[in-house]
């Protein structure tokens, strides 16, 4: 499958792909795999939750919310790198009510209203704002009524303000996308598709955040 946004890097192939969780291990400094256990331990998971994890990459994430979960409830996992997609069934084997997809999140999704949480984890921040609209939209449109969208990824900051030695970093590893997310004032815009209610959870020096948001209204 083609890469369809070229600045884009969140559509991880080759030794990335295929070295992902280490290399994350690496980039936070041995904290990677810490950092996501709390990260999902905010999310709350109940036993018989109906999750759905867009960009769900190698699965290491919905390993550890799998094991929140009673047989009573599920995981879906979409993502469009078949190298992850390995990854994740390897995984995730052990558990039987998850299951990936194959399929693009920037494009219409054939799920209304069945999921309880729907997690991203940086992912948003690697495609064009207009598209960015439309994982939204599919997230509200998997939620059920007073569901959740939980979105792990950069905090809102001025790229100015970084300390230089952060900056190197994050030019080397991120998408000129990723230079426009963080100017966005993502409540504003989770607000106005219809989204409310919101919560921040920060991390690496405010950084990094996870934005906890309701569904409220309709469409």
């Amino acid at each position: 499958m083609g890469n369809y946004y070229p600045k884009s890097k969140v559509q991880v192939k080759g030794f990335t792909a295929r070295h992902y969780d280490a290399l994350m291990n690496v980039i936070t400094f041995g904290k990677y795999s810490s950092f996501i256990e709390e990260v999902i331990g905010l999310v709350r998971i109940k036993s018989t939750d109906k999750i759905l994890d867009l960009g769900a990459g190698t699965g290491k994430n919905d390993c550890l919310m799998m094991k929140y979960l009673s047989k009573e409830g599920e995981l879906i996992g979409i993502d469009i790198s078949r190298e992850m997609i390995f990854q994740f069934r390897r995984k995730c084997a052990g558990f039987p009510n998850t299951k990936i997809i194959h399929a693009r999140i920037d494009q219409s999704l054939p799920f209304r209203e069945k999921f309880d949480k729907v997690f991203i984890s940086f992912v948003l921040h690697g495609f064009p704002q207009n598209i960015r609209k439309v994982i939204i939209k599919n997230a509200f449109e998997g939620l059920k009524s007073n569901g959740i969208f939980f979105i792990l990824d950069y905090n809102e900051f001025s790229y100015n303000e970084v300390p230089f030695y952060l900056k190197i970093p994050f030019n080397l590893i991120e998408c000129p996308y990723a230079f426009d997310f963080i100017k966005q004032d993502w409540k504003k815009i989770l607000a106005d598709h219809n989204f409310g209610d919101f919560e921040e959870f920060f991390f690496f020096k405010d950084y990094v955040r996870l934005l906890k948001a309701k569904k409220i209204g309709q469409q």
